[in-house]
């Protein structure tokens, strides 16, 4: 049986809601600036908490992490499956997607540099204002960001990777190093987008007052930059 920490099986559910809540309600107001008007931050933070119950129950201190790194991943990666499971993307969101990434994928391939707004808009046949539009949907319409990559952060909190068998580690090790490598290769501003995002925690209207742009030019980039990290990183997507 593994070593779980004494603080997290001895505390009552209501004293553990009471130690974390803050940090649920961080977690869920930064994901909701990435989801539709439609998306209230109590569904969030309902899921999140029971996120919250499940990393009390399964943490495990032998692994090295902090109680509340642990609980982080959980209650985000709660609130995502509880937003996946709700179905409302449309079909349209998921195909733009695959699309996007194909082209900007195919351009690059083709031009050996990064490819530009236009360059994409031409492979897929629209307007510059369309593409953008689409950048824009995918963006506010489905959960995309890092974790979507194939092996990001949900995948560090699931039941599998908790038993850290030794090709679990070296493989999220890999994929680390590959994804760390892809970013530093992403236009200046998109990976500066990225690093506000996930690393300082920034909404988009905050990132938008650093970079001087609007929130919506913000969201094209996130979701541009992520598109172009999926069509560099296939191999990986699982």
């Amino acid at each position: 049986m593994n070593k779980v920490h004494a603080y997290t099986s001895q505390v009552q559910p209501n004293e553990l809601v009471e130690r974390y809540g803050p940090l649920v309600q961080r977690i869920a107001h930064h994901l909701l600036a990435r989801l539709p008007a439609s998306v209230l931050v109590e569904d969030l933070t309902q899921a999140g908490l029971i996120g919250l119950l499940e990393a009390s129950k399964n943490f495990d201190a032998s692994k090295g992490a902090s109680f509340e790194t642990f609980a982080g991943i959980r209650i985000r990666g709660a609130m995502l499956d509880e937003m996946r499971r709700g179905d409302w993307v449309p079909r349209s969101v998921h195909k733009n997607s695959r699309m996007i990434a194909q082209a900007i994928d195919q351009v690059e391939k083709e031009l050996g540099v990064d490819a530009k707004d236009a360059d994409i808009a031409a492979k897929l046949g629209v307007s510059l204002d369309e593409y953008h539009t689409m950048l824009r949907e995918v963006n506010s319409g489905k959960l995309i960001g890092i974790e979507d990559l194939g092996a990001g952060q949900e995948s560090v909190g699931s039941d599998e990777m908790l038993d850290n068998s030794p090709l679990d580690g070296v493989f999220e090790e890999k994929f680390q190093h590959h994804l760390a490598t892809c970013i530093k290769s992403l236009p200046e501003r998109e990976a500066l987008v990225l690093s506000l995002y996930y690393d300082e925690e920034l909404n988009l209207r905050e990132i938008g007052e650093v970079l001087d742009v609007s929130e919506s030019r913000v969201s094209q980039i996130h979701s541009q930059a992520i598109h172009r990290l999926k069509g560099r990183m296939t191999d990986w997507q699982r």
